[in-house]
């Protein structure tokens, strides 16, 4: 893994043109707060040794990963007071501040990471993170969290028809509860800490989540099935405290950028590496894993749209139109 961050670290300098930063436009320290995610934390090295490299030493970055600073809700807050500078969060924990983050909740909005790239990278998403400006801080880009698949001990679920009845732990969500029910399935918000326990003793008979997450917790030993429907697609947002960012120098600024674009390739290139890696692992161990195709999706994807899913979703939004353009 080093030898690989390596090799990308040294192509992206060797690519970075006449990008540098002279260390005489002023010297900056930047504190960086990061999580747990491998390829996120691959990424948050890579975003430091290029912004260090190619600003000639005018920019410094304190690099913390791990949550040593806090957890995503506490990194968030202190992004925006200022006591951190730079922070990677899942989109979650911050949209009952910035309520356009809601748009992340909606079941089936994208149907390959593909779409979702497209999206976030094209007009709607960068107005997005622009949009964070009035919250006192701005996003620099969208890396990626993943999808939610499903598992549970009982049927290889493909179509919605195949949900019914299956008691499901959801979060305490009105989105994902809606959109469960309108499958079938019977959706029970529960205490991520039990859910192992209740999954071992069949209290109830699936859950969701990013195969990072199924992986790290070991649900596949309790749980036979793993369907890949990426029913939701969560992104972690990079964010830098506004006043921080508005204080540096036009280079410096644009070198932030473009080092959080560059990282942000790289970033979902080992994201999709790393799910391939668990889902070879499942598969050795004997869980049988479901694929689904895009016309299966559409089905879920339809039911989503004719109970009105992402009108709830849309409710939550201050710009519901922002739903709409990615709909397109």
């Amino acid at each position: 893994m080093k030898r690989m961050l390596g090799l990308a670290l040294a192509g992206m300098i060797a690519m970075a043109g006449g990008m540098t930063c002279s260390a005489s436009a002023g010297d900056v320290t930047l504190k960086f707060g990061n999580g747990t995610n491998p390829s996120a934390k691959e990424a948050g090295e890579l975003f430091k040794k290029i912004v260090e490299e190619r600003s000639a030493g005018s920019i410094k970055i304190n690099y913390f990963p791990d949550n040593q600073l806090g957890d995503d809700r506490v990194m968030a807050e202190t992004t925006v007071f200022g006591d951190i500078d730079i922070s990677v969060i899942s989109t979650s924990n911050m949209a009952t501040v910035y309520k356009d983050f809601y748009l992340f909740d909606a079941p089936f909005l994208f149907l390959n990471p593909a779409q979702a790239y497209e999206r976030l990278d094209g007009p709607t998403g960068k107005a997005i993170l622009e949009g964070m400006r009035e919250k006192g801080v701005l996003g620099l880009t969208f890396w990626e969290n993943g999808f939610r698949d499903l598992t549970n001990s009982k049927v290889a679920v493909k179509l919605p028809e195949d949900t019914k009845g299956l008691k499901i732990r959801t979060m305490e969500n009105q989105v994902h509860l809606a959109a469960w029910k309108a499958f079938g399935a019977n959706p029970t918000p529960m205490a991520f800490v039990e859910l192992f326990t209740a999954l071992q003793q069949g209290a109830v008979d699936g859950q969701e989540n990013p195969l990072g997450i199924i992986d790290g917790n070991k649900f596949q030993d309790v749980q036979q099935y793993v369907s890949l429907t990426q029913h939701v697609y969560t992104p972690y947002v990079m964010l830098i405290n506004l006043e921080k960012f508005e204080s540096l120098t036009k280079e410096q600024q644009e070198l932030l950028r473009t080092a959080a674009t560059e990282t942000t390739s790289f970033q979902r290139q080992r994201s999709q590496e790393l799910e391939k890696e668990i889902l070879a692992k499942f598969k050795k161990a004997g869980t049988t894993v479901v694929e689904l195709t895009d016309e299966d999706k559409a089905a879920w994807q339809k039911i989503v749209q004719d109970a009105k899913i992402f009108d709830l979703v849309k409710s939550n939004m201050d710009h519901p139109d922002y739903l709409d353009q990615i709909m397109q």
